[in-house]
């Protein structure tokens, strides 16, 4: 055993983790070149300290063991050239001299020194600056580049980047200024060089060496199974490499590449993608990220930490970045006491690049916010100039990623880099947090401006400020900030289960970053408590049982709880909370209306308004709760105080489109369909996209006649939301009342099977199938919506209608049946709509059965109870159908539909 291999074992036994990353890589050679899932391409990049050049090291010593010749190319590589040298070079210690390349390479070795570089910087600068000085002289000739140089300026090399002390110059100048100068380079070379070539290899050096590589390599690759290329340390070569190894690779600019050759990019950052953006689905990404917990605690036993207690605190101090895993477990601790502090190695390790104080006071200062962007930068670095290129630098760290328009450190070099401040010096920790709290306090206020304060925290821009606000305050001084960073909660479970789960993982955030377990711990719990459900009660019973939250805070914390009851059907919990949210603070107005909506659902309508009353007179503003009370009226049949209601809200908010929609709805139901119209088309105005308020329009058009503009909006609506089956059934009833029955019956069918318990749609379809003389068929419908829980009265009503018109006998059973069933209701009913209802319905049972004088009376019962037109029209309707159907008696008739005609025509004059 040679010395190399016993080292190559023992790398290969203390070599922990990344089973996976190494499978991925061995099974890839030993498939071979070309099968199936074959990558010639792989991207190991991660944070500094997560392992990629021990992870590289391994790879190599696979790719060795299964015969293949490989080259690591690192960052001490200065030029394209270097690194083709340095490829060269191992491949020459490995027997696989590449004989071509050595001797071209060696001839640019030569010439660069036949060449004063310095000349040929100055023949480009005086390019530029004449260039330059001609564009901007008034009427000067430019005399354009030839296509050659254009090429060249522009080529993957960035113009001249590759001429030795060219670079630097290069990367400061534009492309096309260079290009226009390159011509007088040549010349400038041609009088010191004897050939065209040697012009060419010096100009544009990685032209000539590249396919002369590649040429090599082909040789190599015939007598070895593998060429194995790995560039580490990338995002350090990335700027000279990035698009010759593209071209290389992937694009075969400089000749085809064996199939057998693989290369391996290993760096912090993710690949250009201005670069490989058309190539990067022929890349094998392999991220690398801190180990699992099994791996890092496989790694601290193999050097001999085994304490349960020292290894939950290297795991927690380290985040399980490996670097610092190792750091901590050299010196084998065995007591809590002998485990040191990792801050200053990660610091240390991030910062070594760089030398610029200003850079690096950026760095530590710019770890204190949740995320970055260039206005928190400033306010992270107000000694920096606005303006200047510190965010657009500090954005392109390997350990800075983006995250929607903002920018965030790593977690574990955030972790680290904030220990070492609180450590440090506490009193700097807690002035720099309270200089961003004020900060995004002031952003906050500004974003107030145009904003309700009620609406506030429906913002999300004033939330996030808020937040990020909240953070800063606990991290400066989180026991005297936790009480209004717990009431700030209460209303973020206000806000949903997201806005809640965000403040919980602040708050968790906050307490680990500033220490305090106390913090950490509530909001650990809170986060459990929201789960994945949208019930908050679980969250908020979290915040009334900590004793941190004040009275204000509890007193809204039942409101919210009770919202949450109200909205999950728990009406009795909901009307428990609401009260005792209002037992601590009387004047919370939101429990009132809340309590006064949960009344309502229940049918206490007298409660709800007392409670409505309450809340509006705390909160005259409250346009929701108004247009709820506005809409308790509407649903007792008081439609003029639900106007006036609806009218306030909309005197204090002219785009409220609730109140637009229930007062168009108003309007329907009194009959007035122009004002239903136009509220309908004001609410669609104001939300287009809204396919109900679509076929609502489509259904006042019916009501009009006005059956072809209700089709136009009912299919558009429907187009909408294919499954709203009450605007298919809408749609199949204008059908109906337009002779098209056929169409009607395909609506009816297509509810029925979208919702087969639509109840309404098997009424509906009856009666088509009644106008089509399919008896059988509409009483088998009747029968199943009476199953289905629909109006018994009425669906016996059709029944018998039905039966009469088939001939057949047993209709007056069923009327008698419905006459019973209107009798009870109007008996037992203390809600006017449903009372109304009945009463218009009993007369038309009346009149079939028929009994004209009681028919007459119940007539002028109903009109007296003061019917909306739109009742009176159902009323009308019913009728004519009942005429159309069966042969009544005309005479008798006709004084019940005159006196509903003439109730008509005294509401449309009024």
């Amino acid at each position: 055993m040679s010395r190399r291999e016993m080292i190559q074992r023992r790398r290969s036994g203390r070599f922990m983790g990344r089973r996976h990353e190494l499978a991925v890589f061995r099974e890839n050679l030993s498939e071979g070149a070309g099968s199936e899932g074959y990558q010639f391409l792989f991207h190991v990049r991660g944070l500094a300290g997560v392992g990629k050049s021990t992870l590289v090291r391994r790879w190599e010593e696979l790719a060795r063991e299964m015969g293949a010749v490989t080259a690591v190319v690192g960052d001490g590589v200065h030029s394209v050239p270097e690194a083709m040298e340095a490829i060269s070079t191992q491949f020459g210690q490995q027997g696989c001299v590449l004989k071509g390349f050595d001797k071209h390479l060696a001839v640019y070795r030569q010439k660069q020194h036949e060449v004063d570089a310095a000349s040929v910087l100055q023949e480009i600068a005086a390019a530029q600056g004449s260039e330059s000085g001609a564009s901007s002289g008034e009427g000067a000739e430019v005399i354009p580049a030839s296509g050659s140089s254009l090429f060249i300026a522009q080529s993957s090399l960035v113009g001249l980047g590759l001429v030795p002390g060219v670079g630097a110059l290069a990367s400061a100048v534009n492309p096309q200024l260079v290009a226009a100068g390159m011509d007088r380079a040549r010349a400038v070379l041609s009088a010191r060089l004897r050939s065209a070539d040697d012009v060419r290899l010096v100009l544009s050096p990685v032209e000539v060496l590249s396919p002369v590589l590649l040429e090599d390599l082909g040789a190599v690759v015939g007598r070895r199974p593998w060429v194995v290329l790995f560039f580490d340390t990338y995002e350090r070569t990335a700027p000279l490499l990035d698009r010759w190894l593209r071209d290389v690779m992937v694009s075969e600019v400089y000749g085809e590449v064996p199939v057998n050759v693989v290369t391996v990019i290993a760096g912090q950052g993710r690949l250009d993608p201005v670069c490989w953006g058309d190539h990067l689905d022929l890349v094998c990404e392999v991220p690398l990220d801190v180990f699992t917990d099994d791996e890092a605690r496989a790694l601290l036993a193999a050097r001999g930490v085994i304490d349960e207690e020292v290894t939950e605190v290297i795991l927690r101090a380290s985040g399980r970045l490996p670097v610092l895993l190792d750091a901590l477990a050299l010196g084998r601790p065995q007591a809590l006491e002998e485990v040191g502090d990792p801050a200053d190695t990660v610091v240390s390790r991030f910062l070594k690049w760089e030398n610029d104080p200003q850079r690096r006071a950026a760095i530590l200062a710019c770890a204190l916010p949740l995320q970055l962007n260039a206005d928190i930068y400033q306010a992270a670095m107000p000694a920096s100039e606005p303006g200047d290129e510190g965010y657009g630098w500090l954005r392109r760290l390997p350990f800075v990623t983006e995250e929607a328009g903002a920018c965030r450190y790593h977690d574990v070099i955030r972790s680290q880099v904030l220990r070492l401040q609180r450590t440090h010096s506490p009193a700097q920790w807690a002035d720099r947090h309270a200089r961003l709290s004020e900060a995004f306090r002031q952003w906050r206020t500004a974003q107030e401006q145009g904003l309700e304060p009620r609406n506030f925290w429906d913002d999300r821009a004033w939330r996030e400020h808020l937040l990020n606000e909240t953070y800063h305050q606990l991290c400066a001084r989180p026991r005297h900030a936790l009480a209004e960073a717990l009431e700030q909660t209460v209303h973020a479970c206000d806000h949903g289960p997201e806005v809640c789960r965000r403040w919980a993982r602040m708050l968790i955030q906050a307490g680990d970053d500033s220490e305090s377990s106390t913090l950490a711990d509530i909001g650990r719990r809170l986060h459990d408590a929201v789960g994945t459900s949208n019930d908050s009660a679980d969250s908020v019973a979290v915040l009334l049982s900590l004793p941190e939250l004040r009275t204000t805070g509890r007193a809204l914390a039942h409101a919210v709880r009770a919202s949450d009851h109200h909205n999950h059907g728990r009406h009795s919990s909901a009307l428990g909370d609401y009260t005792a949210a209002l037992r601590i603070n009387p004047a919370l107005a939101r429990a009132y209306a809340g309590r006064a909506l949960t009344y309502g659902v229940l049918g206490r309508y007298g409660e709800a308004l007392v409670d409505f009353d309450r809340g509006i007179e705390m909160d005259p503003q409250d346009t929701w709760a108004i247009n709820e009370r506005g809409l308790t009226y509407h649903l007792m049949g008081r439609y003029d105080e639900a106007l006036t209601d609806y009218n306030h809200v909309l005197e204090l908010h002219p785009q409220d489109t609730a109140a637009i929609k229930r007062r168009g709805a108003l309007h329907r139901l009194a009959g007035r369909y122009e004002d239903a119209l136009l509220d309908l088309n004001r609410a669609i105005s104001l939300e287009p996209d809204e396919g109900w308020m679509l076929s609502t329009r489509g259904q006042v058009h019916c009501l009009m006649g006005r059956y072809g503009e209700a089709l136009v909006d009912f299919d558009r609506g429907i187009e909408m939301d294919p499954q709203d089956t009450w605007a298919i059934n809408e749609r199949g009833l204008t059908y109906h009342l337009m002779g098209r029955y056929d169409e009607a019956l395909t609506d009816y069918n297509h509810v029925l099977e979208l919702h087969p318990q639509n109840g309404w749609a098997a009424v509906y379809r009856s009666e088509t199938h009644r106008h089509m003389g399919r008896y059988d068929e509409a009483l088998a419908d009747l029968s199943r919506a009476i199953e289905l829980g629909m109006d018994e009265g009425w669906c016996r009503y059709q029944y018998a209608i039905a039966l009469r018109c088939s001939g057949a006998g047993g209709a007056a059973e069923h009327l008698a049946s419905a006459v019973a069933v209107y009798l009870a209701t109007i008996e037992g009913s203390s809600n006017n709509e449903e009372t109304l209802s009945a009463q218009g319905n009993l007369v038309v049972v009346l009149c079939a059965v028929p009994d004209w004088g009681r028919a007459y009376e119940m007539t002028v019962q109903f009109l007296a109870a003061g019917p909306s037109a739109f009742r009176v029209q159902e009323l009308v309707d019913d009728l004519n159908d009942l005429q159309r159907a069966l042969p009544v008696e005309a005479e008798k008739l006709e004084p019940i539909l005159r006196q509903c005609q003439d109730a008509l025509a005294a509401e449309t004059s009024a």
